[in-house]
This record gives C-alpha cells, structure tokens and sequence, in this order.
C-alpha cells in the first residue's frame, strides 16, 4: 500500500544564496562527454522523485500551487518558464516547456506582488533563462530586474539548448477535472501548467473523473498498469491524505466490481434473487438450477435498464445461514450452509458478471462470528454481506414467534470487522445490507457506524403487503435512516397485493439503489 504524506502549501522558495545560475547542473555524464569530445553538453534539469513517498499538494492559489509542484519534482532547471492564466499563453508556455524540459510558474496577476513571488519560485531551481509567456513588457521588465543574472526572454527561440532530464516514470500524477465555477478558470489554468511541469519530467498525468481513483474505471486502468512508486495527488479535495493511499492501493489491482469501477453506489443498480440454493420455500433463486437461476437475475435486471441512468447489475442474495425452528447440534436455531456448497454458486456467477450477497439468519448466534465462518467468500472482490435482523432471536426466543432485533452496537462490531477485511485485501467498496421493515429490530439505528471508506451500507426495505401498505413502511425506514446509507427495496412475488412493477419500483424516493425479488 502507498505511503501518503500530506504537503497542505506552498514550499518556501530558495533564497539566491543557493548558488549562481546554473551551477546545479553539471553532472557526472556531462563532465565525462566533456572529457571524451571537449564540448560541454547542454544543460540538463535535475529531477528528483518526491520527497515523500507520495503526497498531496493542498495548496489553491495558482501561484503557489505550480511552484509547489514544480519544486516537488524539480531539483533545479537551466530554463524556467512564467506564464499568464489567459488559455492562449498556456498553450504556448505548455509546448515551450515541454520542449525545453522545464517547469511552468503560473503568475495570476501582473502586479509586483505576484512577480516578486513568482521570481522568488523562479530562483529556486537557479535558471539560466525564463521563458515569460503572455506577460507584458513591463512585467517581463519586473521580472528580469528580480533575477540578476538571469536572461528573461519573450520567444521560445531566444532560449540556449537543452538536454532532457532523468524521466520520473515511476511517479504519477493524480488531478480532477474543475468544477464549472467562477473558479474554473484558475483551476484550468492550474491544471495545464501542471500538466506541462509532469510532462517535461517525465512523470505520468492521470486525470480523474472527481477525487476518488476508484471511482473512475479509465483512472484504475492507469494506475494499475503504471504501478507507480510516487504519487503526486493536486488539489485539497483529495484529501485526507491516508484515506487516498487506501483508495490508490485499491486501483492499483484493477479488479473492477461489474458495471465498472470500485465504489458501489451510486455508480451502479443491483436487482437480485433472494433465496437459497435448491430450496424454493425460501425465495425465487431456489426454483431453478444455477444456470438458469443465472438467467433469470439477468432477465429481471433487463427490465430496469431502460429506467435507470447507472448500469443495472443482476445479483443474488444468498441465504448463507438459515433460521431453523430446532436448535441444532450449537443451540444456535440457525443452520450455516457449507462454503463448499456456496462456492459453485458464487464463482459461476461472479464470473457472469454478478454480484453476490451472503444473507444471515442469525437465531441465537453471534453475527459477527457467522460472518467469520464465511470469511473466505467476502474476500472475493464481487461478493457482499446481508444481515437480516427479522431472525435474530434474544435468549430464550425461539424464530417466527416474533420479530427479531439486534442492537446496532452488535451490527457495528460487524461492519469494523467487513471494512478491515476489505482494507486488508485492497477490495473494491464491498457492500453491506441491512434488512429492515420495522424501526425496532435496528435499536440505537442512529449510532450506526458509516464511516467506513471500504463499505457501502444499503439499509433494504424488505416489508411485504399492499403497495400503501409498503409505502408506509418504506417512508418510515427512510425517514429514521441515518447520514451516510443507501436504500434498498424488495419485491414479493406472491405475497404483495400487487407487487409493484420496475416502472413503479423505480419512483420511489430515494430511488432504490438495490431491488430484491423474493
């Protein structure tokens, strides 16, 4: 997994006590092609991976920012260049720099604030040359007389030649396209000479849809392909900066959950089969063998992709454990399905493209320690956890003499355990259900733990009956949810009077993120 350390500003720029122009760029090749032909070489920049092993630069200001930047991958550079923010100079100062191997220092504004900053930045890196792109004369004038000794010039060719540095090929540079803001065009501004500073290093530019690497199937690609050792993360709404290291060490696998990326929701929509293998009275995906039980989640699925934005994803939901009305050999009421039994289940159609979530009746036994006995299948990247409270029977309860509970206290102690197991493995964004159609078999619902980056919890309204009747249930689930949860519905196929229709499924709000049929 990546280190990440967080940078949050501008790196202090170098006093000119750091030594004369150019003197930073004699190396040992140069001074042996020196000696081998008696002509000195043209200068080289000095690249230098980043200080931490990878890092975000926080910092908004575009000034500052490029500098930042510049200096997180620049040692020094025999040529400099300055440009304005207007999109014509940054087309120009981007080719230019890319050309002469060199940084690119963004001056926002022509005042002689900004260009003494922007001259300080410059001097860090003891330049022979800058290039200024865009910048009026006078500024160009500001500029020279900050830089003893440094040529400031207006046109690419008056710049003296240049080598190609040692290539960064193994860092990577994370940026997100900007919002349309009255912002965006400094952040655009800030993007390009960015871009043109990663380039002339010979770093990797990985532009992401948004801030989450996971999120983006063409960005997990990349950086899975690149396995980069350094990553370079700009802009603040990456952060913070541990939880962008879990979220790169994600992406860096490349398995993507089905219907692309690694983060469930709200990129996608499940409809599933509930049931259990082989056993009809417990729910549809019990009425057929695996291949045609395969057939039919993809069948029901079709239905919803012309209504829904995100693709639809078929699925089961698999019983994994089984309320009984014995005891069993443990007391427990609850009989554990093999993981030999499931496991022809779960590979066939994970490997057709479903998701597959792992169902708990509980009875009398621990949730936590039945979500153990399947451990082996939740590390399985398309495979999630369903709890399901209506079974959860206190001591001395027996099931269907009641309606089961669990204190969330018991139902966090789970999640904890899910999202550290999939941290553990770089699992994409694993899926966590939880069944409700009375508030009460969730108590203290309103300290459920959502915090976790790893997991995405669907609180699934799984009541049966009229649709008004369902559309109480539904609106009181949804009312007492807390922050940070998706919602889930269910269909019953014989016990809801009517059951409602995709079409009819689909205007409920919150637009159900997971439709079951049972």
């Amino acid at each position: 997994m990546l280190g990440i350390a967080a940078a949050v500003g501008a790196l202090a720029a170098c006093s000119g006590s750091g030594g004369s122009a150019g003197s930073a760029y004699a190396s040992h090749a140069a001074a042996a092609a020196t000696l081998r032909t008696g002509i000195m070489p043209p200068p080289a920049a000095v690249t230098r991976a980043p200080a931490a092993a990878d890092s975000v630069l926080a910092e908004t200001a575009p000034g500052p920012l490029t500098a930042a930047f510049a200096r997180t991958l620049f040692a020094s550079s025999p040529v400099v260049v300055v440009s304005g923010t207007a999109s014509q100079a940054l087309q120009a100062a981007g080719r230019d720099a890319r050309a002469a191997h060199a940084p690119v220092l963004l001056a926002s504004t022509a005042t002689a604030t900004s260009l003494a900053q922007v001259a300080a930045s410059a001097r860090a890196f003891h330049p022979v040359a800058v290039l200024a792109e865009g910048l009026p004369a006078a500024s160009r004038g500001e500029l020279a007389a900050r830089l003893p000794g440094v040529k400031v010039v207006a046109a690419a060719a008056a710049l003296p030649a240049t080598r190609a540095p040692a290539p960064l090929g193994h860092v990577a540079v994370l940026m997100t396209a900007p919002a349309k803001s009255a912002k965006s065009s400094a952040s655009s501004a800030s993007n390009a000479a960015v871009t043109a500073t990663a380039q002339a290093a010979g770093a990797a530019v990985v532009d992401l849809t948004g801030t989450d690497p996971r999120a983006d199937p063409a960005a997990i690609t990349a950086l899975a392909r690149l396995r980069p050792s350094a990553v370079v993360a700009v802009g603040a709404k990456f952060g913070p900066a541990t939880r962008l290291a879990s979220r790169i060490a994600v992406a860096e696998t490349g398995r993507q959950l089905p219907g692309g990326g690694q983060v469930m929701f709200p990129g996608r929509r499940l409809v599933a089969l509930y049931g259990h293998p082989g056993t009809p009275g417990l729910g549809v995906l019990g009425e057929q063998d695996l291949t045609a039980s395969i057939a039919r989640a993809r069948q029901m699925a079709a239905a919803y992709r012309p209504l829904s934005r995100v693709p639809v994803v078929p699925a089961f939901e698999i019983i994994a454990s089984v309320a009984e009305a014995s005891p069993g050999p443990d007391g427990s009421y609850s009989y554990e399905t093999p993981v030999s039994e499931l496991l022809p289940w779960v590979r066939q159609a994970t490997a057709d493209g479903l998701y597959v979530v792992l169902d708990l009746q509980p009875g009398r036994a621990s949730l936590l320690a039945q979500a153990e006995h399947y451990q082996s299948l939740l590390e399985l990247p398309d495979v999630g956890l369903a709890l399901d409270a209506e079974w959860k029977l206190q001591p001395g309860q027996k099931p269907l003499r009641q309606i089961g509970h669990v204190d969330i206290g018991e139902v966090n102690s789970v999640v904890d355990w899910l999202a550290a197991l999939t941290a553990r493995h770089d699992l994409p964004q694993k899926l966590l259900v939880l069944h409700q159609f009375q508030l009460a078999m969730l108590t203290g619902e309103q300290y459920l733990n959502t915090s976790h980056d790893d997991l995405a919890i669907v609180i699934h309204m799984d009541g049966q009956g009229t649709p008004g009747v369902k559309q109480g249930t539904w609106n009181a689930v949804t009312a007492a949810a807390p922050h940070g949860v998706f919602f889930g519905w269910k269909n019953f196929l014989v016990k809801d009077h009517p059951m409602l229709t995709p079409g009819q499924t689909m205007t409920e709000t919150p637009t159900p993120v997971m439709i079951s049929y049972q």
